[in-house]
C-alpha cells in the first residue's frame, strides 16, 4: 500500500494510475480517495492520476491531536503529495473540503498549479453563515466522538445536498454511506473541529483570490444552496475563473453526474493545455448591471 510522509511526519495513503500530465484529486469530508473512482477510470486514459486520503482518513495516519488539523495543514499536505511524487506542477481537482485545500494551494503555491478545479467549495464562507457553520462543525465533531461514524453517516449522510445522489443513484448513495461509516471517528471529528470549524471565510480572502494566476474551474450543483454565493464570489475575484452550475444537482456532483462532471473537467483541461483558458476580458465586467458607467 503506497504511502508518503508530510513535512510534519504524518503518513498519507495514495493511489495512482495512468500516465501523462499529473492530475491530483483531493476528496471531500464525507469521502476519501475511493470517491474519485469515476474520475480515475476516465482521466487515467490521458493523465497520471493521483488520489490520496487526507490525514485522519485511514489507511492514512490519524493524529490524535486536533491541533494537527487545519486549513494550512490540508494545503501543505497537498503540496507534500506533489513533493513526494516528484511533481513540479500538476492539475489539482478538489471537492468541498478538498476544494478549499485546492484553492488555498493555488493562493500559497501558484507556481505548482497547472490549473485548479474548485468543486462544491464555499460551505460556511458567507458572513451570514460563518459563525453558525463553525458552531455546527464543533457540534458535529462531538456527535462523531459520542455516537460514532455509523450514526453520523445515517444522519449527516442524508442532508439536503446529499438527497440528490440518493434519488439519482440509489446504489451509489448506499455505497457512499457505507464508505462514510467506515471512516475513523477520531480522525473525522478532528478534521471537522480542527479544519472545517476553523478555516477562514473566503470573504476575508478576496485580495488573495485576485492574485491567483492559474486557470480555475469552479463547479457546483444548483441545489447546493450553502455555496452558490461563494462560487459567484470566486468567479468575480479570480481573473482566469470559469463557473459551471450543474442542474438539479447537490453536493457530490462527481458522483451524481459523473459523465457531465468529467466532460466539463476534460474540456477545461484541454483548453488549459492548449493555452486557450485565459483571464476574463475586462470588457466583460461592467461597473454595473446596466453596462459601462451604469448606463443602459
Amino acid at each position: 500500500m503506497p504511502t508518503l510522509t508530510t513535512d510534519d511526519g504524518v503518513r498519507l495513503h495514495y493511489e495512482e494510475t495512468g500516465s501523462g500530465t499529473p492530475l491530483v484529486f483531493v476528496h471531500e469530508f464525507a469521502g476519501d480517495a475511493r470517491s474519485w473512482e469515476p474520475q480515475l477510470r476516465h482521466f487515467a486514459r490521458l493523465h497520471r492520476c493521483i488520489a490520496y486520503n487526507a490525514r485522519g482518513y485511514p489507511p492514512s495516519e490519524v493524529p490524535a491531536d486536533v491541533g494537527r488539523y487545519s486549513q494550512e495543514r490540508a494545503r501543505d499536505d497537498l503540496r507534500a503529495v506533489l513533493d513526494a511524487l516528484g511533481l513540479a506542477k500538476a492539475h489539482v481537482v478538489g471537492l468541498s473540503m478538498g476544494a478549499f485545500a485546492t484553492l488555498h494551494f493555488g493562493m500559497k503555491y501558484p507556481e505548482r498549479a497547472l490549473s485548479l478545479t474548485v468543486a462544491g467549495g464555499g460551505y460556511g464562507a458567507h458572513p451570514a453563515q460563518y459563525a453558525q457553520f463553525q458552531a455546527d462543525a464543533q457540534a458535529s465533531a462531538q456527535l462523531m466522538r459520542d455516537r460514532g461514524m455509523a450514526h453520523f453517516a445515517a444522519t449527516y449522510g442524508h442532508g439536503p445536498t446529499r438527497v440528490q445522489l440518493a434519488s439519482k443513484d440509489p446504489r451509489g448513495f448506499a455505497e457512499h454511506l457505507r464508505l462514510l461509516a467506515e471512516h475513523s471517528a477520531i480522525g473525522s471529528a478532528n478534521t471537522m473541529a480542527g479544519y472545517q470549524g476553523r478555516r477562514p471565510s473566503l470573504y476575508a480572502l478576496t485580495e488573495e483570490m485576485r492574485r491567483i494566476a492559474a486557470p480555475v474551474l469552479i463547479m457546483a450543483g444548483d441545489e447546493e444552496e450553502p455555496c452558490l454565493e461563494a462560487c459567484l464570489l470566486m468567479k468575480r475575484c479570480i481573473p482566469a475563473a470559469g463557473l459551471a452550475i450543474l442542474p438539479q444537482s447537490g453536493h457530490a456532483i462527481n458522483l451524481e453526474e459523473p459523465e457531465l462532471f468529467n466532460r466539463l473537467l476534460g474540456d477545461f483541461l484541454h483548453r488549459v493545455e492548449a493555452g486557450r483558458w485565459t483571464p476574463r476580458d475586462p470588457r466583460a465586467a461592467p461597473a454595473s448591471i446596466w453596462g459601462p458607467n451604469g448606463k443602459p
